[in-house]
This record gives structure tokens, C-alpha cells and sequence, in this order.
């Protein structure tokens, strides 16, 4: 839903408790588990981040009964206008050695003692 790519989700309930990691393998016993199994309750709050796109969410979840029929959840409030990876910087600048001062490499000659 929120167009995620290796997101890491973790219950803030001080424990640091890991739902989903984005470590292949690392989670996988939690697929077939209910967020209830966790101690997830109406009023807790997980974070997902997303470090290959260099965002997080925080997530409030909020029990409903008036949900539509088949709808198993549904996500409300602010969301970003665009989700997705930011676009990359453009490639003019030249940047020499990690610095972009405008510094240019020694011509030097003379001799070194």
C-alpha cells in the first residue's frame, strides 16, 4: 500500500520489537502470525522505514467494525502527495576526491626537500 521496498516495521513499545525486517529471512516466522500476537492492540504504533528510499512512516492502528465488506484494513490520513524513490540529483556537477569547492590538483614543479 505504501510502496515500500525493503521496509523495516518495529512495534514502539520500547522493546524495539521487529515485525518485518528488510534482512531476508530475518522475519519470516512472523508472516503467518497476527498483529494480536504481538500485543498489538487498538492504539499502538509501529514504524516503518524504508532506507533504500530514505523514508518513515509512523503507523497508528486503530480497531474498526465499520469496515466494507472484504476490506481487511484501511489507510487514513496524511499520506505524501507522491510515494516512491526521490529523483536523483542531476549529474552536472563536476566533484573531484568527495569535494566540490572548485579547488584544482597542485601544478607544482619545484623541487621538495
Amino acid at each position: 500500500k505504501f510502496a515500500m521496498v525493503a521496509p523495516d516495521v518495529q512495534i514502539e513499545d520500547g522493546k524495539g520489537t521487529i515485525l518485518i525486517s528488510s534482512e531476508e529471512g530475518e522475519t519470516e516466522a512472523n508472516n503467518h502470525r497476527k498483529l494480536s500476537d504481538f500485543g498489538i492492540r487498538n492504539g499502538s504504533r509501529l514504524q516503518a522505514d524504508d532506507f533504500l528510499q530514505d523514508y518513515t512512516l509512523l503507523i497508528n492502528v486503530l480497531h474498526s467494525e465499520d469496515l466494507e465488506k472484504d476490506v481487511e484494513f484501511e489507510v487514513v490520513g496524511d499520506t505524501p502527495e507522491r510515494i516512491g524513490p526521490k529523483p536523483s540529483e542531476p549529474a552536472s556537477r563536476n566533484i573531484s576526491n568527495g569535494s566540490d569547492d572548485g579547488a584544482q590538483p597542485s601544478t607544482s614543479t619545484g623541487n621538495q626537500q
